[in-house]
């Protein structure tokens, strides 16, 4: 008996070791885990501020350079005793009035730089909206038909010739009036880019589009919309820009002798007046708006073509 209870003592002990050595084991330390970001953002890239710094630089101080030499120069060579031509320091002080406050209006023609512009870009927008849809039209219809290109070709090529005074005469005549008279010459000079281009982008499409065409028996609608505009859009587009500079270019060269409100007839105004300082700000109001012009028309064919605009 008392060896049966000797065995069940040591069997009891045998199974508490166990026990015992689990409960003087010390738990293993574990590292506290990094705190979570808000938002679960990704850290910041430390070098993405500089090199967005470097790109501005790269495209903002060349043309500020360039400008602020191009300025000291003219500064430099119009500040001796016998200059005829003002400095940039002198047409600042002399139109300071027409730069502050460009929407002025004193009845007639004695209005702001503001309205001057507004006038001509007026006369611009109806001229070249005719010229778009009269030049897409055209361009079509010579790309689309040989018989067509073979007559309307040797036309184009020599009325587009015609310097665009040369038209005001004429316009003058058959109108009557000043205002649809500079709409016509605008028309008339920048039509030709936008035919000669848009025929040019009409003959170039792909044989292999055409003939998904006839695959999904697509009616005449359907391929213009579809086929023919899409693909020959970076042509059209190119003409598109090179038309608005025309236009902006007719534009100023007719109003100064139709007369009226507008930059043309401001400038010529200026010249009898023999306010030269007026002149050389309006030239540099010419070309801020003839280049957000082209920009505008560049930004709008790179959205539709989609960055393939040619040219």
């Amino acid at each position: 008996m008392s060896a049966i209870l000797d065995r069940n003592m040591t069997f009891g002990a045998g199974r508490e070791r166990p026990a015992a050595a689990e409960t003087s084991t010390a738990p293993v330390a574990r590292s506290a885990p990094p705190p979570a970001r808000s938002g679960g953002a990704p850290p910041p890239d430390p070098g993405l501020w500089g090199r967005r710094m470097r790109h501005a630089a790269t495209v903002v101080l060349p043309p500020v350079i360039v400008t602020a030499i191009f300025l000291f120069l003219w500064e430099m060579m119009t500040s001796s005793q016998g200059a005829v031509l003002p400095g940039p320091s002198q047409v600042i002080s002399d139109t300071w009035e027409l730069i502050v406050n460009p929407f002025y209006d004193y009845g007639g023609n004695d209005v702001g730089m503001a309205w001057q512009l507004l006038a001509s870009l007026e006369r611009v927008a109806y001229g070249y909206a005719l010229a778009v849809v009269a030049g897409i039209g055209l361009g079509v219809l010579v790309g689309q038909s040989t018989w067509a290109m073979r007559g309307l070709d040797p036309l184009f090529q020599v009325l587009r010739t015609v310097p665009p005074l040369a038209w005001l005469p004429i316009s003058l005549a058959a109108f009557q009036a000043s205002n649809p008279s500079a709409i016509f010459v605008i028309f008339i000079t920048a039509i030709w880019p936008i035919i000669i281009n848009t025929s040019v982008g009409i003959r170039n499409i792909s044989q292999d589009y055409v003939n998904v065409a006839r695959v999904l028996r697509l009616n005449g609608f359907e391929y213009f919309t579809k086929i023919m505009l899409p693909a020959a859009a970076p042509y059209v587009f190119s003409g598109l820009r090179i038309g608005i500079g025309l236009a902006w270019l007719a534009i100023v060269a007719a109003e100064m002798l139709i007369g009226g409100v507008g930059i043309g007839f401001f400038i010529w105004d200026a010249w009898n007046a023999s306010m030269l300082s007026d002149i050389v700000l309006a030239l540099v109001y010419v070309g801020l708006v003839g280049f957000f012009l082209d920009r505008l028309v560049a930004i709008v064919g790179n959205w539709v073509t989609r960055g393939t605009q040619a040219g």
